[in-house]
């Protein structure tokens, strides 16, 4: 962690040294656009020039600005929904290590970049440590955070159970624990339907990626055990989730939190009563999804978490039951409301259907226990098409599961596989339809429909992820370019130029919603987070620099819907670049 932010600081102080003192009288422009973080030097480097040039351009060294590269700008290329139009300087014939800067002759150069053998490594181990500084009920160290020390908040060791959650035997009132676990977002509630969903995405990227995640330290409390820091992290949760069942039904709370929102304030000042809230027939499916999937991955380490596999699977099972006894019970808060007090007015995480959540569930318990009557609903339930998995749509994550296990379900189950697979592959072909001419050089942010509330995760990293996936599927190496180019578009390479993960590149979020580092009082916030993303629905109502798609985001902390974090979008965007930074091992 502290290797990371001193280098990235380093950088950052090089590119004011390299803008004042190079050889080179031309002046520093950013409309260069480009993966902040780098190149790698056997991969495809393009930069994106926003504004219409045209001729020759140069790469040079950055401290001798010897040439070593020239090339010709592209043709221009347009944007489907502005007027926008940019061209394209690619180089990847260069394939040295070293720092180099791009100039177009008598016009501008850009800042300084790096092209190297590893490029996300640093990034992947940052957006995994970030699920540290989101854990509820510890203080946080000074020898595992650096600076970004805190002291403990919210033990929840005195949680109520509220009216709409009541029953003969836990009647309202009741003090239950139900401490650990990870903040959702930029607040401070916790919600097992976005928590199963982030826990899901976490285990698959061990199940995927065993060897690489194995590897991985992150200097976390954990971190001397014989657990991989990944597994150790996501246990922080699971014991949280499992304290959310109520363990004489099965059913599962739909969410801990307060009655309202708290306000800008440190976890160890909030003072709000919390409350577990009824239970629901999505968070009860997805607890059991993640809680079968947890119980196959944690049998391999039963000495650091003795009984946890067993534990966990049979509370996935209880949970089955009561959902198939209870398949109405979707969560609706504003009713809810009507009904019991106090009113709560936190995330409502709401759904129209549990079918989806049905099959994720019945596909990790049939994986982890081969009985034929998950498989039976499986088939009952299957989507005709790939959809990419969010919170409010889990058939990806069943499809990714069965993809995965295909060679260990059976005739039948591999059959079942083969088409979900196959399903995924047409997916990624539909998205590569014309890619050659996108104008940032990426198949996302092609479309306005790319953009919309948590569009960074929940489309640019979540399509990348299904290319990464029909990459393994095919071994065309197509999607695994595509993949990198969605992570480019990520770092740098897109229309506003941020890099949008905290602490890293030249440009990134500085004030994202969130709670955690508003309150603080650093500076900087708290790096490694993913924050949402360009939102044209702008629904917190700031005022945004530009109503184009592509361009509508602010860095300002009460910008809620295009620059807030959440554990979902930071699992599916963990999971994203420790995948890619394996596929280039």
């Amino acid at each position: 962690m502290k290797n990371y932010i001193f280098f990235t600081f380093l950088f950052a102080f090089l590119h004011l040294c390299f803008a004042a003192c190079s050889n080179s009288e031309l002046p520093v422009k950013d409309y260069f656009r480009f993966n902040q973080l780098g190149f790698y030097t056997s991969q495809e480097k393009i930069a994106v020039i926003d504004t219409l040039v045209s001729g020759e351009f140069y790469v040079k060294e950055s401290i001798s600005d010897k040439i070593v590269f020239k090339g010709i700008i592209s043709d221009p290329r347009s944007s489907s929904f502005s007027n926008k139009k940019t061209v394209l300087l690619s180089f990847n014939e260069l394939n040295s290590p070293g720092i180099y800067y791009l100039e177009i002759p008598k016009v501008a150069k850009s800042l300084p970049f790096e092209i190297k053998d590893t490029l996300l490594y640093t990034l992947g181990k940052a957006s995994l440590k970030a699920f540290y500084y989101q854990r509820s009920g510890i203080a946080i160290e000074s020898k595992y955070a650096g600076k970004w020390v805190r002291p403990e908040g919210h033990s929840d060791n005195n949680v109520l159970i509220h009216s709409s959650a009541a029953t003969s035997k836990r009647p309202a009132g009741t003090s239950i624990i139900s401490s650990k676990g990870w903040y959702d977002a930029g607040d401070y509630n916790k919600y097992i339907v976005n928590s199963g969903f982030t826990v899901g995405m976490l285990l698959s990227l061990y199940e995927d990626y065993p060897k690489y995640a194995k590897d991985i330290s992150v200097n976390i409390p954990e971190s001397k055990n014989n657990t991989p820091d990944l597994l150790d992290e996501i246990w922080w949760n699971l014991d949280w989730m499992l304290s959310m069942q109520d363990p004489t039904d099965g059913g599962v709370y739909h969410k801990l939190t307060t009655p309202s929102f708290e306000g800008m304030i440190k976890p160890s000042d909030c003072k709000q009563q919390r409350y577990v809230i009824e239970k629901s027939v999505t968070a009860t499916l997805d607890f059991a999804a993640s809680m079968a999937q947890g119980s196959r991955v944690f049998k391999s380490f039963d000495s650091d978490y003795p009984g946890a596999s067993a534990k966990m699977l049979q509370a996935a099972l209880k949970a089955f039951d009561w959902a198939l006894k209870h398949p109405d019970a979707l969560y609706n808060q504003q009713k809810m409301n009507e009904m019991y007090k106090p009113e709560v007015t936190t995330g409502g995480y709401e759904d129209r259907s549990s079918e989806d959540e049905l099959f994720w569930a019945a596909t990790e318990l049939f994986i982890s226990t081969g009985d034929a009557k998950f498989f039976k609903i499986i088939k009952q339930n299957s989507p005709d098409s790939f959809k990419l998995p969010v919170w409010s749509n889990v058939y990806g994550l069943g499809a990714l599961s069965l993809i995965r296990h295909s060679r260990n379900l059976g005739t039948e189950g591999e059959l079942i596989a083969s088409l979900m697979g196959n399903q995924l592959v047409t997916y990624a072909d539909s998205c590569l339809k014309g890619v050659e001419l996108a104008p940032y050089a990426a198949s996302y942010g092609r479309s306005k429909r790319d953009f919309f509330w948590g569009c960074n995760s929940d489309k640019a990293s979540n399509q990348g992820i299904a290319f990464l996936y029909a990459y393994q599927l095919t071994k065309d190496k197509r999607y695994l370019s595509n993949a990198l180019r969605n992570m480019d578009y990520l770092l740098g390479r897109n229309a506003t130029g941020y890099c949008y993960i905290t602490g890293f590149g030249t440009k990134s979020p500085r004030n994202p919603h969130h709670r955690l580092s508003a309150s603080d009082e650093i500076e900087e916030p708290l790096p490694g987070f993913l924050v949402g993303g360009p939102n044209p629905g702008r629904q917190d109502k700031c005022e945004y620099p530009s109503d184009i798609p592509d361009e509508s985001y602010v860095d300002l902390l009460p910008s809620y819907a295009s620059n807030e974090v959440a554990i979902n979008w930071q699992g599916m965007f963990t999971y994203f670049a420790m995948a890619l930074d394996a596929s280039f091992k």
